[in-house]
């Protein structure tokens, strides 16, 4: 990369980050019924929640002129004809059950893979894709009226209140062999969009009371000074706000604190940097310009003496701060996926990384964790650079970095009547809503 190519503006170096993600689902979906592949790795099953992502980011690609608006029909049709037809039911080769997926699902067959969970999170990510599909293609035509059709059919056919468990608040998932999952949706997490869409239901709808359960189990604290609704990895403060803008609106919980969702994201991504200043544990590339903690690979498990020091390395694992884990690995990607939050401290962080060179290549270091620590004292060594590009980190680069550059996934969104009656449910007023 030359020093022209290495100043070039801005919004230009967008466009690269940005398509080079989308490309990712490009490369990743089985053409033959819409299943995204987990991750870039030979033999991986397909992830429903980077379908649930595909089909939120085909719209963004025709608007962008990546793809014209006909493949994207057809690539959105050929998925949710294939999910809706998919089996469901308590058989532990089917593909789910009660309207929700399993986690993971084989690429060719659609049938569970991996032993995994019926998972109430992934599902909830699938759905919000399906509905940002229904409500792109809105044209009057017979595929684009196909694709509501479907929609809204497996919409529907998702039984929320199973997913209760009897309870107030939901459960993570089920397994046809032990039955429910013992952890349920609670604390602050990424299940605040799952909660909107259960509360949204047309047919079987979240009672009200199960919101008023989780916001009972959020905590307020202090870190850094700052006073924030805490999560550790980024993605928690990024999933939701993939589909729903949530600038100026508020529930109980926040307009008690005369703060937003949105608000406190970024309040959680300046904590982010600020702990790569500090830097505690004395880690290479951390810095102002170097961060992004959250969940994804690293280069363990194991331990190895790093400049005289033994340090613990994780393989895959939710690293946040400033409670960790954290073993040395950063994850761009979750940083670039803040940029709607932040844009004064994230575009420099993306500047860094480009000038660098460390943004080169199919696997640049934009869209995939990596550790320069694990080289030790060697400068000349780049460390560890994870092998594999991954579904649920590629869809948040392209769907943030939109919402900062036009806000379309945003606006689009705003008009779902499932949003709308979810957070009007959930208690949202103010702002848009």
């Amino acid at each position: 990369m030359d020093a022209i190519a290495r100043d070039i503006a801005f919004d230009t170096l967008l466009d690269d980050i940005q398509f080079r993600s989308f490309a990712y689902f490009l490369g990743a979906t089985n053409v033959g019924n819409g299943l995204v592949a987990d991750s870039s790795r030979p033999g991986s099953p397909a992830s429903i929640a980077a379908v649930g992502l595909a089909l939120s980011i085909w719209p963004v690609g025709v608007e962008r002129n990546w793809m014209g608006r006909a493949a994207a029909a057809a690539r959105t049709l050929t998925a949710l004809r294939f999910l809706w037809r998919a089996p469901q039911g308590p058989e532990p080769d089917a593909s789910g059950y009660k309207g929700f997926f399993y986690h993971f699902l084989d690429m060719e067959t659609g049938r569970r893979a991996w032993k995994s969970e019926l998972s109430t999170i992934d599902t909830a990510l699938l759905m919000a894709g399906v509905l940002a599909a229904a409500r792109y293609f809105d044209r009057d035509d017979e595929a684009e009226a196909e694709i509501r059709n479907l929609a809204d059919a497996l919409y529907r056919r998702v039984d929320w209140r199973w997913a209760l468990d009897g309870g107030a608040t939901v459960s993570h998932g089920w397994r046809p062999e032990r039955g429910f999952l013992r952890y349920r949706w609670e604390g602050y997490n990424e299940a605040l969009i799952l909660y909107i869409l259960g509360l949204g239901s047309p047919s079987f709808p979240l009672p009200p009371e199960s919101y008023r359960a989780w916001l009972s189990t959020l905590r307020w604290r202090r870190v850094y000074g700052q006073e924030l609704l805490y999560a550790g990895p980024l993605f928690v403060h990024q999933l939701s706000h993939l589909w729903i803008d949530f600038r100026g609106i508020a529930d109980e919980f926040m307009r008690a604190r005369r703060f937003d969702y949105f608000e406190n994201s970024r309040a959680a991504v300046y904590l982010q940097r600020d702990y790569a200043i500090r830097n505690p544990k004395g880690f290479r590339g951390y810095h102002a310009e170097g961060w992004g903690f959250s969940a994804g690979d690293g280069p363990g498990p194991s331990r190895r003496t790093v400049a005289g020091v033994r340090q613990r390395f994780y393989g895959y694992a939710a690293r946040g701060v400033p409670y960790g884990p954290d073993d040395g690995t950063l994850s761009p990607w979750a940083a670039v996926a803040s940029l709607p939050f932040a844009p004064q401290i994230v575009e420099p962080l993306v500047r860094h990384y480009h000038r660098s060179g460390t943004g080169e290549g199919e696997r640049c270091r934009f869209t995939a964790s990596f550790n320069p620590t694990w080289a030790g004292m060697d400068d000349a060594d780049p460390g560890w650079v994870s092998p594999a590009l991954v579904g649920v980190n590629q869809g948040p680069v392209v769907l943030m970095i939109e919402n900062h550059r036009s806000g379309f996934p945003w606006r689009l969104m705003r008009e779902a009547p499932a949003i709308v009656a979810g957070l009007r449910r959930a208690g949202f007023t103010g702002g848009w809503l």
